[in-house]
């Protein structure tokens, strides 16, 4: 097949993803193996070799994303289940005051997402906001939007969240560039788009807590864990995959050093490490049966299923594209792009994004087209890192209907669809501009 027609293949191959996903509401899991399919189908390859090639992308990206996801995700249950989550935001208001409440509730926001979900990290907190919101009389945007920006920023930002986990993966970048290139890029915006847009919206939006939103009271009495043990498991694995990424570049290969600390700081054994200690110190340590603490473990399986699959899924869209001849010509098209390849992933993802509203498929969906471009330029080290938070501040951007994430705080703070996307949506796309400036600011100086 010629290049033009690899080039429209691959064009429909991604109109067809967008259709099924929006239109037949077809799940992102199915619709991206049918996709990959189809598209594996018209680029001219063999039936058998579009069987390996799906068979090749799913074994290739869950050899890592699953192990990191499912580790990732039972640390997070423990924590929520425990009362970390809360600790951690109960200190942190009596350490700020309550006058620079918002200021705690971003940084609150922020450290909570690093092992528990997105939507389930805000329902753990936002109980808080309720309780600011009619102690002091303000409106619950100014203390609900720090929170919301907190936890968006790690959730997109930051692995071991699923999102940065699987682009990662799918562009061969180290989690510890990553790591300080997500929290680099997330912290400014959180403080934009948290605390700074908190206070600006919450002048022009005056919402109080719904009449429908009677949560059940947590028990006074109950005893949550200490501060220090809960900061101290959230840091371990990310202290442990940094110091790995430092003695990478610091030591020598054959410094036994850098061995150990290369095997400690793999992700694999840092989650471990991390997950062993909260099933531990947040678990049974705390009174909780070993019993009681599998089936913790097991539920936090349930929704993390789901992302694994449909990271997979994309490998496999990834590897159709590169086996089918598509990837080798979408990479020397971008190649000849005058815009940056950081520029090109921001664009993608963000076109994404709008157009199907879930981050994750636009994250994954993204991250398989600019994967041939890698390869094309020969790109490695910290500007694959710069890649990834590119594309999860495009995948970041313009929330608005057709995502859950938008109704979510549509109900809970008792939003109409206008003051939604007043408040949401724009705290969302001021995320994906901040933190795709200072990506593109740091790949000023590297290349």
């Amino acid at each position: 097949m010629s290049d033009s027609g690899l080039i429209l293949t691959a064009v429909a191959g991604i109109f067809l993803l967008l259709f099924l996903v929006m239109k037949v509401k077809l799940h992102a899991f199915v619709a991206l193996l049918l996709a990959s399919l189809l598209v594996g189908v018209t680029a001219g390859m063999p039936l058998t070799g579009v069987i390996e090639s799906i068979q090749k992308g799913m074994g290739g990206t869950l050899g890592f994303v699953a192990v990191v996801v499912g580790l990732g995700a039972m640390f997070g249950q423990m924590l929520e289940v425990s009362g970390g989550a809360e600790r951690l935001a109960q200190t942190l208001l009596q350490r700020f005051g309550e006058d620079k409440a918002q200021w705690s509730l971003g940084l609150t926001g922020f450290l909570v997402a690093i092992p528990v979900f997105f939507d389930v990290g805000f329902i753990i907190l936002v109980p808080l906001v309720y309780g600011l919101a009619q102690k002091t009389g303000r409106s619950l945007l100014y203390y609900g939007i720090p929170l919301l920006a907190g936890l968006a920023v790690t959730h997109s930002f930051v692995p071991p969240t699923p999102g940065p986990i699987a682009v990662a993966n799918l562009l061969g970048a180290d989690l510890g560039w990553v790591i300080l290139f997500g929290a680099l890029a997330g912290i400014p915006a959180m403080i934009v788009a948290g605390p700074l847009f908190g206070r600006w919206i919450a002048q022009r939006i005056h919402v109080g807590v719904p009449d429908y939103m009677q949560l059940t009271p947590k028990d006074p009495d109950r005893e949550l864990p200490s501060f220090l043990t809960v900061a101290g498991i959230i840091l371990v694995p990310l202290v442990l995959i940094l110091v790995n990424t430092v003695t990478n570049v610091l030591l020598p290969k054959d410094d036994p050093t850098r061995t150990v600390l290369g095997f400690l700081g793999h992700p694999f054994v840092a989650l471990l490490i991390a997950t062993l200690l909260a099933f531990t110190l947040l678990g049974t340590r705390r009174g909780l049966t070993r019993d009681e603490v599998q089936n913790i473990a097991t539920k936090a399986l349930e929704p993390a299923g789901i992302i694994i699959l449909v990271t997979g899924a994309g490998g496999v869209f990834k590897q159709i594209l590169i086996d089918s001849g598509v990837g080798k010509v979408l990479g020397d098209m971008m190649a000849g792009s005058p815009l940056p390849p950081i520029v090109l992933a921001f664009v993608i993802a963000s076109l994404v994004r709008v157009a199907q509203g879930s981050a994750t498929v636009a994250m994954i969906t993204a991250a398989g087209l600019i994967t041939p471009l890698v390869a094309t330029l020969h790109l490695q080290g910290p500007v694959l890192g710069l890649l990834v938070i590119a594309i999860a501040a495009g995948a970041t951007i313009l929330s608005h209907v057709n995502d859950s994430g938008f109704w979510l705080v549509n109900r809970y703070f008792g939003l109409d669809v206008k003051d939604t996307l007043r408040s949401w949506t724009v705290m969302e796309t001021l995320i994906a501009l901040v933190g795709f400036a200072v990506v593109f600011a740091i790949g000023l100086f590297i290349h």
